[in-house]
């Protein structure tokens, strides 16, 4: 459970959902964790002794980094670290919030947050506007994607700024204002640009689109398990469940990390019977606590395909592995990512907080979908994991096989188009990006929603554009040849006939990036035009022109249109 602690407020909250990490203390913090730790790990008195003189120790080696180390040392950074070590032995979602660190994780449990409304994110050096949101102040102001941040409020940004003091900078109060200085290398001579931007109350739409696709099967995308998110996605199914011959739902939690576990209990109930157990928590000091729905469904008979992939997280699990269990839902995509744990905070002097993972939950099967065994390392430090060969066989309600260990395992596996090394590369160099940002300059003006951005024309520019010094294309072969040779030296077989025949292969596998583009050229022009759209429509538009080219959203519609082919991935096997 989660609980948020305040001495100006106290807000009560259930958690399941991805983790952050936002971290500043102090060494009072510190003595105060150790402690915590102390009460809970330690029953014997000399076990205490021992922990009560480790702590000591510390205390004095601090002071003497303090009055005696030759230079002066930033003793809270330092401080800082030694919570990270210590947390991060735990697991990844045992967090420290300082009082003033808090936003984001309120933001989940409120819908929002005050401030400009843009994801920035980390590139070598900079720190950049990567996703300013539709309809916020910062896209309204003139901040683009790619902008790089110079300062805020006159604030130098250096290289080694971090990340979460620029958010911290540009979130506060609604109606405040903030300063943003970038640069737009794109754009030459007026590359340096500043903007003042009003901060407002920032609203996060867990729904960003929901509608009827053409086969008359209704279809909602869900981002998060905010506060708000039960409400939307009841909406959405009520509001199809109005189309005449409407074949059926899909709701698609690819990408959803989680969120409030009373969310996901929630939304579950909008298809199954009211007093259906959908989840059950079980800790070291808590009670086991059981979950059932407790309002009548809006949708108990529409058949229902729940989307997933390695995305799907936390609250995300708990829905489509309740619906899995209870044979309420053909789950179709690809394995999820296996959290099962829950966390609770512990109040913290000065409105700290502490988020602890504090139990485990269940599935009505009673099934645990946690994938890691943080309690448990392999010798480089990384937590176990149990293979697919130990793990434990459960059954749904109608006796479908169904298993423990690691995510929910899809009814149905279907993944989306992989794409090869050269796309990869060239979304991970942000080669994609640059272009798009130099296109967007200079065509700002919004094609209509169902035109095609990247024609030929835009992929021949592409193509120039994409050249070897702006990315590091490492081809296989030539690592492959690379490899060869140092292997045939090391091994004694590096004669001139092998040294020629080597050079030969080399030269069949010559770098070629122009013959490689238009190799990929489809998938490239796939990625241009995903990356344009980001720039030219809303949320809802973009995921209206993609519909259509979504293999395993297809895959789910082809099956609500064949009743009979829905049932039997329902029914046991024989």
């Amino acid at each position: 459970m989660l609980t948020l602690h305040s001495t100006r407020a106290y807000v009560r909250y259930i958690y399941v959902g991805a983790h952050f990490l936002l971290m500043k203390t102090s060494r009072i913090l510190f003595v105060a964790v150790l402690a915590a730790i102390l009460g809970v790990s330690a029953s014997a008195s000399d076990s205490k002794d021992r922990f009560a003189r480790k702590l000591n120790t510390l205390n004095s080696i601090v002071k003497e980094l303090q009055t005696g180390y030759v230079d002066t040392l930033e003793v809270e950074k330092l401080m800082d670290g030694t919570i990270g070590a210590l947390l991060y032995q735990i697991d990844p979602y045992t967090e420290y919030y300082p009082s003033d660190d808090q936003d984001e994780l309120l933001s989940l449990s409120a819908s929002g947050y005050a401030g400009i409304g843009s994801v920035i994110s980390k590139r070598g050096d900079n720190i950049i506007i990567a996703e300013p949101s539709w309809n916020s102040p910062a896209r309204r102001t003139g901040l683009r994607r790619g902008d790089v941040i110079l300062a805020v409020d006159g604030d130098t940004v250096r290289a080694n700024t971090d990340i979460t003091s620029v958010s911290r900078r540009l979130r506060g109060q609604a109606g405040t204002k903030v300063r943003v200085d970038v640069a737009r290398p794109w754009v030459g001579a007026d590359s340096l640009l500043s903007f003042e931007i009003t901060r407002e109350k920032i609203v996060t739409e867990p729904v960003p689109f929901s509608g009827i696709l053409p086969d008359s099967v209704g279809y909602i995308m869900l981002t998060t398990f905010s506060e708000n998110a039960a409400r939307d996605v009841k909406q959405a199914v009520t509001e199809l469940k109005q189309h005449p011959g409407l074949k059926g739902l899909v709701l698609d939690l690819r990408g959803n990390g989680g969120g409030l576990l009373d969310g996901a209990v929630q939304i579950a109930g909008l298809f199954v019977p009211k007093g259906t157990e959908i989840v059950r928590t079980r800790g070291r000091e808590v009670e086991e606590s059981i979950y059932k729905t407790t309002r009548r469904p809006i949708a108990a008979d529409v058949p229902l395909v729940v989307l997933v992939d390695g995305g799907t997280a936390s609250a995300s699990e708990i829905v489509s592995g309740a619906l899995q269990d209870l044979d309420r839902a053909v789950v179709l995509g690809e394995r999820t990512f296996g959290k099962g744990l829950v966390q609770s905070t512990r109040p913290l002097p000065y409105d700290d907080l502490l988020k602890l993972t504090t139990a485990r939950y269940y599935i009505p099967s009673g099934r645990l979908i946690q994938a890691l065994n943080y309690a448990e390392r392999n010798e480089d430090g990384t937590p176990t994991r149990t293979p697919d060969s130990l793990t434990t066989a459960y059954t749904t309600r109608a006796g479908r096989i169904v298993r423990d260990g690691g995510g929910i395992t899809p009814d149905i596996v279907a993944s989306s188009h992989e794409i090869g090394s050269l796309p990869n590369q060239l979304l991970g160099s942000s080669t994609i990006f640059d272009f798009a940002n130099r296109y967007y300059a200079a065509h700002p003006e919004a094609p209509a929603v169902d035109a095609v951005l990247a024609d030929s024309a835009v992929f021949e520019s592409f193509r120039e554009f994409a050249t070897p010094d702006r990315f590091n294309y490492d081809r296989r072969c030539d690592m492959a040849i690379d490899l060869l040779r140092r292997t045939a030296e090391a091994e004694g077989y590096m004669t001139d006939s092998v040294a020629a025949q080597i050079d030969a292969l080399a030269a069949v596998l010559r770098h070629d990036l122009a013959h490689d583009l238009e190799r990929d050229r489809a998938d490239i022009t796939m990625l241009l035009e995903s990356e344009l759209g980001r720039r030219y429509f809303s949320d809802s538009d973009f995921v209206s022109r993609n519909i259509g080219r979504d293999s395993v959203l297809t895959r789910a519609r082809e099956l609500l249109a064949d009743p009979a082919a829905y049932r039997a991935v329902l029914r046991p096997a024989r």
